[in-house]
């Protein structure tokens, strides 16, 4: 494909998204009509749609509509790029500019802070008292693409193994601060599926922040471990290689289809890890890794920023407050409870810690982190619980 023609694929893949699609649908729904794009174009296509959607805002006042063709000529706008090198009125491209748009492109606007920073107007004021200092060069942050990151799996291997089988096989990496096991990609990407790394169980793909979420974790081998949300599984793998492969972990989701691949993955990485559809005993840990608004992740799900809505985030509020209800009867006497978001809000860190420990007497928070995109990786919060010895058993 030209490079105009996978700007109007772009562009009618961002009207569907704008139109109320999903952005997967959309993009999966454009892939499949358009079987002669390779590898290459689809990835392409990808990245200019994913790039319009972290940039809606700011796009959009740019190139002077929310629409698909807006978003797209604000994109170029903002690189400095000449936009006739795309809206060629070629076949298959974007049809030539218009007078107003070239009107509009001759004269940019001002664009206000909200705007520049592409953020929601109702969650500014809530991102900025969480971040305080930090909140606009984090959300400038947010605007850009993330970095890939691999977990090393310490029981395939060393974090140099890694490095070096990798770099045999055209992945270039760095390691990378946040984790004695994360490893930034530099170069090669693509190439890590395929790669004998990542087929052998040495690395996985983990953001280097959730890796440092479980680093933080009181983990030793023998423990009975709960997954509450397990999703895919990751962290529950990462916890597995902590304890050494010995001990006993449990991966439990409110939809088991989540985690349909977890045996395949768990055999690859060398661990056992038991699917549950009803967690019951004491565990030494458990790990609620709750829904959430997603903030800290929105270079990797830009969707999410302008999904969200008031209404939406008080029903995850109240999802997490009921997770960690039902999580604590499960924690042993000195166990530990560990709450866990991709947010950067308050009102799913620090206030949930604070509200659960008004309901639960029989517990004490023993540490509390929050990573956000600065240190490198997405955005988290921690808050870590430990049970009281003598106050009860469980269910």
């Amino acid at each position: 494909m030209r490079e105009d023609a996978r700007h109007q694929a772009a562009i009618e893949i961002l009207d569907a998204w704008l139109a109320g699609t999903p952005l997967e649908k959309a993009l999966t729904g454009w892939a499949r009509r358009s079987r002669f794009a390779g590898s290459r174009d689809r990835a392409a296509v990808r990245d200019i749609v994913f790039d319009a959607v972290r940039k809606r805002r700011s796009a959009a006042a740019r190139g002077g509509s929310e629409t698909g063709r807006g978003l797209v000529l604000g994109l170029l706008a903002e690189k400095g790029s000449d936009p006739d090198t795309v809206f060629t009125g070629a076949p298959h491209a974007p049809a030539p500019l218009d007078a107003a748009e070239r009107a509009h492109l001759a004269a940019p606007p001002a664009l206000p802070a909200n705007v520049a920073l592409d953020v929601p107007d109702w969650l500014a004021p809530r991102l900025e008292s969480a971040l305080g200092p930090d909140h606009a060069p984090v959300m400038a942050l947010m605007r850009e693409r993330a970095p890939v990151f691999l977990r090393v799996n310490t029981l395939r291997g060393s974090r140099e193994e890694a490095q070096a089988r990798l770099a045999e096989e055209g992945i270039a990496t760095r390691p990378h601060p946040l984790a004695d096991t994360a490893l930034e990609v530099t170069g090669g990407t693509r190439r890590i599926r395929q790669s004998a790394a990542f087929r052998e169980g040495l690395v996985e793909l983990q953001d280097a922040a959730s890796q440092a979420v479980v680093a933080a974790l009181p983990l030793a081998p023998g423990m009975r471990v709960l997954d509450q949300c397990a999703g895919g599984g990751g962290k529950a793998l990462a916890m597995a290689a902590r304890m050494g492969g010995k001990g006993t972990i449990l991966a439990h989701d409110a939809d088991p289809g989540r985690m349909k691949d977890l045996p395949a993955r768990a055999a690859r990485a060398g661990v056992r890890i038991t699917r549950t559809t009803r967690p019951d005993g004491a565990f030494d840990l458990v790990l609620a890794d709750v829904p959430c608004s997603g903030s800290g992740a929105w270079r990797r799900s830009p969707e999410g920023k302008w999904r969200l809505t008031p209404a939406r985030l008080d029903d995850l509020i109240r999802l997490q407050d009921r997770i960690l209800d039902e999580a604590a009867p499960l924690v042993a006497p000195g166990g530990w409870l560990a709450h866990v978001t991709c947010s950067l809000l308050d009102e799913e860190n620090r206030d949930r810690a604070g509200a659960f420990l008004a309901r639960h007497r029989e517990f004490a928070l023993e540490k509390s982190r929050r990573w956000t995109p600065l240190a490198g990786g997405d955005g988290f919060g921690l808050a870590l619980f430990r049970r009281k010895k003598g106050t009860g058993g469980c269910r």
